[in-house]
């Protein structure tokens, strides 16, 4: 009996160690689900399978040789300003005073690149070497430096190439598609940020068709891929790949007041351009000469539009080729030649790809009517790259019901808001943060040229129509504003009557 209970007793114990024992190897065995990292992905069946992610050791072996740095060196003349802050410098930060002002200095920037040819060819930012005297690329994977020419330059898109004279083959990139590139897709930019050279960085694309609207210049095309891989200082002009180490984008600028969140050109950008870089040192492009706006919900009621599609003109250049073509303020063009436009970039894409002479076939509503004419596209112009003022009681201006105050256009108020003599209309003396005259941007010191299609001429007239309108229903007010560069520039502003 004593021996039955002593064998139990052995028996349990014994029990015990082999479930301990095997609850351990279940713990800490491999069984194939723990090699490598991985991640869950929920399928249209419902199932979580297990996901390996990529190592991209493969990738920056392949790619980085084809990485180069660029040092660009400007040479400051006595008593002219270098770039200063530089929305685009991401090199070094900016310098101190100097102690001889009345010598020529030296100003050093920089920025990455990427070779595109075994011959040497190079691409890379504009605002990289825009201002150099002299320019140095380092390749080899920082071993060997050449000096390079600038063989071309497009400003509007940010983009510049490159050519270094070397004996050797170089490694290259190879060019991917932009176009089919998604948000969510895996993203690697590789660079010399804060000068330290063939820094690999990872994330994702995490939106595309950005504006960011950072200069007159590069306004017009901009359309950035946004990601989440680190991009610093530095690393302008280098390359942003997908996972088969393929260029998808050319790493331009970051948010300042964010983390990790960067922008690239496209590379379809590039790779459409290239051609005249290479040949001609510049790109040529349609103009039509007209500043247009995509149609939201705001311009579809104030203009009685069927629906969104379209650009609306806000202003034509004065005998611009659009000018001379009949397109006018206020059209709203929906189609060019066989190519419908239910956005501005599809318009300034198409325009742009046009070359001068070319005839445009463009279809528009004005006036809620359809018509058709004809423009011949021009060459586009190389771009060129307010004020506190006192203002009288605005208890005796007029005021409006929309949240503004306005005066008639005089030689004062010309003279306090930088106003031309041949701007006419009224002026707005004050805006209301929280009005719906605030909501829709508009400014001190914008000149209000006509509501709803009738010109205005005097404070009376606008406070008139503003008082009789519907509510609900918006103004369609048209303004011309003066920059701090002396530049007008005129606009529709839909308001919604409160």
């Amino acid at each position: 009996m004593a021996i039955t209970q002593r064998l139990k007793t052995n028996l349990s114990i014994a029990a015990i160690i082999v479930a301990s024992v095997a609850a351990g190897m279940v713990l800490t065995a491999d069984f194939g689900w723990l090699a490598g990292s991985s991640a869950q992905e929920i399928t249209e069946e419902g199932t979580i399978p297990t996901v390996a992610l990529p190592s991209f050791a493969d990738l920056a072996e392949r790619v980085m040789p084809a990485v180069v740095s660029i040092t660009s060196t400007e040479i400051i003349e006595p008593g002219q300003r270098g770039r200063g802050v530089d929305p685009f410098d991401f090199f070094f930060g900016p310098r101190g005073p100097q102690r001889f002002p009345d010598e020529q200095q030296i100003l050093p920037s920089g920025g990455s690149g990427f070779i595109i040819s075994p011959d040497g060819y190079v691409i890379t930012n504009n605002h990289v070497v825009e201002r150099a005297s002299k320019i140095e690329v380092h390749y080899g994977q920082g071993e060997k430096t050449a000096e390079a020419k600038v063989v071309g330059r497009d400003p509007a898109t940010d983009i510049a190439l490159l050519k270094i004279d070397v004996r050797e083959a170089l490694p290259t990139v190879r060019f991917g598609d932009s176009d089919r590139v998604r948000v969510g897709d895996w993203a690697i930019a590789i660079g010399n940020p804060l000068q330290f050279e063939n820094t690999l960085t990872v994330g994702v694309i995490s939106a595309k068709g950005r504006a960011l609207g950072m200069s007159e210049t590069t306004r017009s095309f901009e359309n950035f891929i946004q990601t989440d891989a680190a991009i610093n200082r530095g690393n302008s002009g280098g390359p942003l790949l997908n996972l088969r180490g393929e260029v998808v984008g050319i790493n331009t600028a970051i948010s300042g007041i964010g983390q990790n969140i960067g922008f690239a050109v496209p590379v379809n950008v590039a790779k459409k351009i290239y051609p005249q870089l290479r040949d001609q040192g510049r790109v040529v492009r349609g103009y039509l000469g007209i500043y247009i706006e995509e149609v939201d919900q705001r311009y579809m009621e104030a203009f009685d539009l069927p629906g969104t599609d379209g650009v609306l003109v806000q202003s034509v250049t004065p005998d611009g080729p659009a000018d001379q073509g009949g397109i006018q303020r206020g059209d709203v063009v929906l189609r060019v030649d066989d190519v419908m436009i239910r956005r501005s970039r599809d318009l300034i894409d198409y325009v742009s790809d046009q070359p001068p002479g070319s005839r445009i076939r463009v279809e528009l509503i004005r006036d809620g009517e359809p018509r058709t004419v004809t423009v011949t596209a021009g060459e586009r112009p190389a771009d060129e790259g307010l004020p506190t003022v006192e203002t009288d009681d605005p208890a005796d201006s007029s005021r409006s019901k929309i949240g503004i105050s306005i005066q008639d256009l005089t030689q004062n108020t010309r003279r306090m808001y930088g106003i031309a003599e041949d701007v006419q209309g009224v002026v707005i003396a004050h805006v209301r943060p929280v009005s719906p005259a605030g909501e829709a941007g508009l400014l001190e010191g914008d000149v209000i040229v006509e509501i709803n299609g009738r010109r205005v001429n005097t404070a009376a007239e606008v406070q008139r129509i503003v008082e009789r309108a519907q509510s609900g229903t918006y103004l369609r007010l048209y303004i011309t504003r003066t920059f701090r560069s002396g530049r007008p520039q005129s606009s529709y502003v839909p308001v919604r009557v409160p």
